[in-house]
C-alpha cells in the first residue's frame, strides 16, 4: 500500500486536532491525487487502541465538530476505503474504523464504545453501529459499553473478514477494487447510504441518473474503439 494513502490511528490518544489534521490530510492527498486521475485503488487506516476513563473530560463540542467532519469526508471519498483493526479499538480508532468501505479485524480485535463520566460516548460510532448491525443486536454495546468481539462484530456485519495478515487483507480489497472508478464507487456508496433512509420514489431519480451515467460512459467507451 502506498504510504501516501494510507493512515495509523491510536484509540489510546484522545480525540484531538493532530488527529483532525491527520485524517484531513489523507483526503486531501487522495481528493487531489483522485481529481489528477492518479491510480489510487485503496486507502487503508490501520487502527488500534482505546481510551482509558475520563478522557472525554478534554474534548469541547468544536473540536468534536471538526473530527465527524474529517471522519464524513473520509466516508466520502472518491475511493475505496479499508480499515486493518487489532487489539482494543476505541475512541477515534473505533469512529474511523466504523467509516471505511471494507472493515477487517485481528482476531484479537474488540471494538469499545468508551465512557465518560455517566455513559457510553454519544458520538457518531454508536450511530453507524446500529446503521451497521441494527438496534436490537448492539444494544449492550451501545447502552452499556460492552466490548464487541472480533468474531461477534462478523457475525453483526460490523466486521467483514477477520484475519491475521493485515497486508494481504488489503491488497485483496485492492485487486477486488479492480479497474473499477473511485468516483463510480462514491456514487454508488451514496445510493447505498440513502437506501436505507429514503423512500422508493425519492430514490428513483438518483438511480435513474446514476443509471444514465454509467450508460454514457459505456456509449462514450464503445465508441473510442471503433
Amino acid at each position: 500500500m502506498h504510504p501516501l494513502y494510507a493512515l495509523e490511528l491510536d484509540g489510546s490518544e484522545p480525540m484531538s486536532a493532530t488527529a483532525v489534521k491527520a485524517v484531513a490530510a489523507l483526503c486531501d492527498r487522495t481528493e487531489d491525487a483522485a481529481r489528477a486521475g492518479a491510480d489510487v485503488p485503496v486507502v487503508a487506516v490501520h487502527v488500534t487502541g482505546a481510551p482509558d476513563h475520563g478522557w472525554a473530560g478534554r474534548l469541547d463540542v468544536m473540536l468534536v465538530t471538526k473530527w465527524e467532519r474529517a471522519l464524513r469526508r473520509l466516508e466520502r471519498l472518491p475511493v475505496a476505503t479499508v480499515a486493518v483493526a487489532r487489539g482494543d479499538c476505541g475512541g477515534t480508532a473505533l469512529e474511523a474504523f466504523l467509516a471505511a468501505d471494507v472493515r477487517v479485524a485481528a482476531p484479537d480485535t474488540r471494538l469499545l464504545l468508551p465512557r465518560d463520566a455517566t455513559a457510553t460516548w454519544p458520538g457518531m460510532a454508536g450511530y453507524r453501529l446500529v446503521r451497521l448491525a441494527g438496534v436490537a443486536r448492539i444494544r449492550r454495546a451501545f447502552l452499556f459499553g460492552r466490548p464487541v468481539e472480533a468474531a461477534e462484530a462478523r457475525g453483526l456485519g460490523v466486521v467483514d473478514e477477520l484475519t491475521d495478515d493485515p497486508a494481504a487483507a488489503v491488497a485483496a480489497v485492492a485487486e477486488l477494487v479492480g479497474e473499477l472508478s473511485g468516483k463510480e464507487i462514491a456514487i454508488r456508496r451514496q445510493l447505498m447510504f440513502d437506501a436505507a433512509t429514503t423512500g422508493f420514489e425519492d430514490a428513483l431519480g438518483a438511480h435513474l441518473a446514476a443509471c444514465d451515467r454509467a450508460l454514457r460512459q459505456g456509449a462514450a467507451a464503445e465508441a473510442e474503439t471503433l
